[in-house]
């Protein structure tokens, strides 16, 4: 059975919704990702601001990756979200080897409540299909 996936995405969760044949499913993600501050302070230890970098990257693509093992293999995605995550998730989607078939959207969205963002996605895809 197809379905499809709305995500609504910033660094510190993710709401999954995900749609077929009128069963609606959600799931919330918290990240584990702490804020991502500017660097400040000099190296210690070899600690300096590219292994911070580097280690905020990692737990990023984390991050992105449990989003995405959250997803099944729907046949089209919404990502929604008010920064670059959802930029961010789109790039580590299409390098997932089962992406090349599944559609894929995005669209800026503000912060949104649950109910906000399954009201999103359904009225998205029953426009769309």
């Amino acid at each position: 059975m197809t379905h499809n996936v709305g995500i609504w995405i910033d660094h510190r969760r993710a709401i999954i919704v995900s749609a077929s044949e009128g069963v609606v499913t959600t799931k919330t993600l918290e990240s584990e990702v702490d804020p991502h501050p500017r660097y400040s302070g000099f190296p210690q230890e070899g600690r300096g601001e590219k292994r911070y970098e580097a280690h905020h990257t990692e737990r990023l693509h984390q991050y992105y990756d449990a989003v995405i093992g959250q997803m099944g293999h729907p046949g089209a995605v919404l990502i929604l979200g008010p920064g670059e995550a959802k930029l961010e998730l789109e790039a580590r989607l299409s390098r997932a080897s089962s992406a090349s078939s599944r559609t894929v959207a995005v669209e800026a969205a503000d912060a949104l409540t649950e109910p906000q963002v399954v009201a999103h996605v359904n009225e998205y895809f029953r426009l769309a299909h």
